[in-house]
């Protein structure tokens, strides 16, 4: 089974500092990383900053119009258009269907602010507390929402990702 998790970080560069801790908990076996993005919110911009991890991941990575869509429907919905929205909705339809859905979605976009800045992590066999406890900066507060691998199927058939 696979897990989306979000840890929020109190700062804008927490979340960017990062990828050492997790490739150290790939080599102790306590996380498979099967992808990675962040979300870096400066205090003085409108809107956030995002990037994909793709030096922490292998062959199950999801495509870059997984985040993409994801962080769109997250922080961009207020500025599309109608048209855009009802694209955006449908594809958030799908989203629902694996366990992304709107109580989720609406959690992040409440908690992910500028000033802040936020891990996106979908992983396998992972140790919750033990990832708290190695990610730089303290205090990550963590947000998740669980994929079963029916769900982790939906969600690479959406994108057009094989499974891993």
């Amino acid at each position: 089974m696979s897990t989306l998790t979000v840890w929020k970080f109190q700062s804008a560069e927490g979340a960017e500092d990062v990828e050492t801790a997790l490739k150290s908990l790939q080599k102790e076996g306590l996380i498979k990383i099967l992808d990675a993005a962040v979300v870096s919110w400066p205090a003085d911009r409108a809107k956030p900053r995002t990037k994909q991890l793709l030096n922490l991941v292998g062959a199950g990575a999801l495509s870059g119009t997984f985040w993409g869509m994801l962080f769109g429907l997250i922080f961009l919905m207020p500025l599309l258009g109608a048209a855009i929205g009802a694209a955006a909705g449908a594809l958030g339809g799908k989203l629902a269907d694996v366990g992304i859905d709107d109580d989720f979605i609406a959690e992040v976009k409440e908690k992910i602010t500028p000033g802040t800045s936020a891990l996106f992590l979908l992983t396998m066999n992972e140790v919750p507390d033990r990832i708290s406890e190695a990610l730089p900066g303290g205090g990550a507060e963590l947000l998740h929402s669980n994929l079963d691998s029916l769900g982790e199927q939906r969600l690479r058939d959406v994108f057009g990702e094989d499974a891993a």
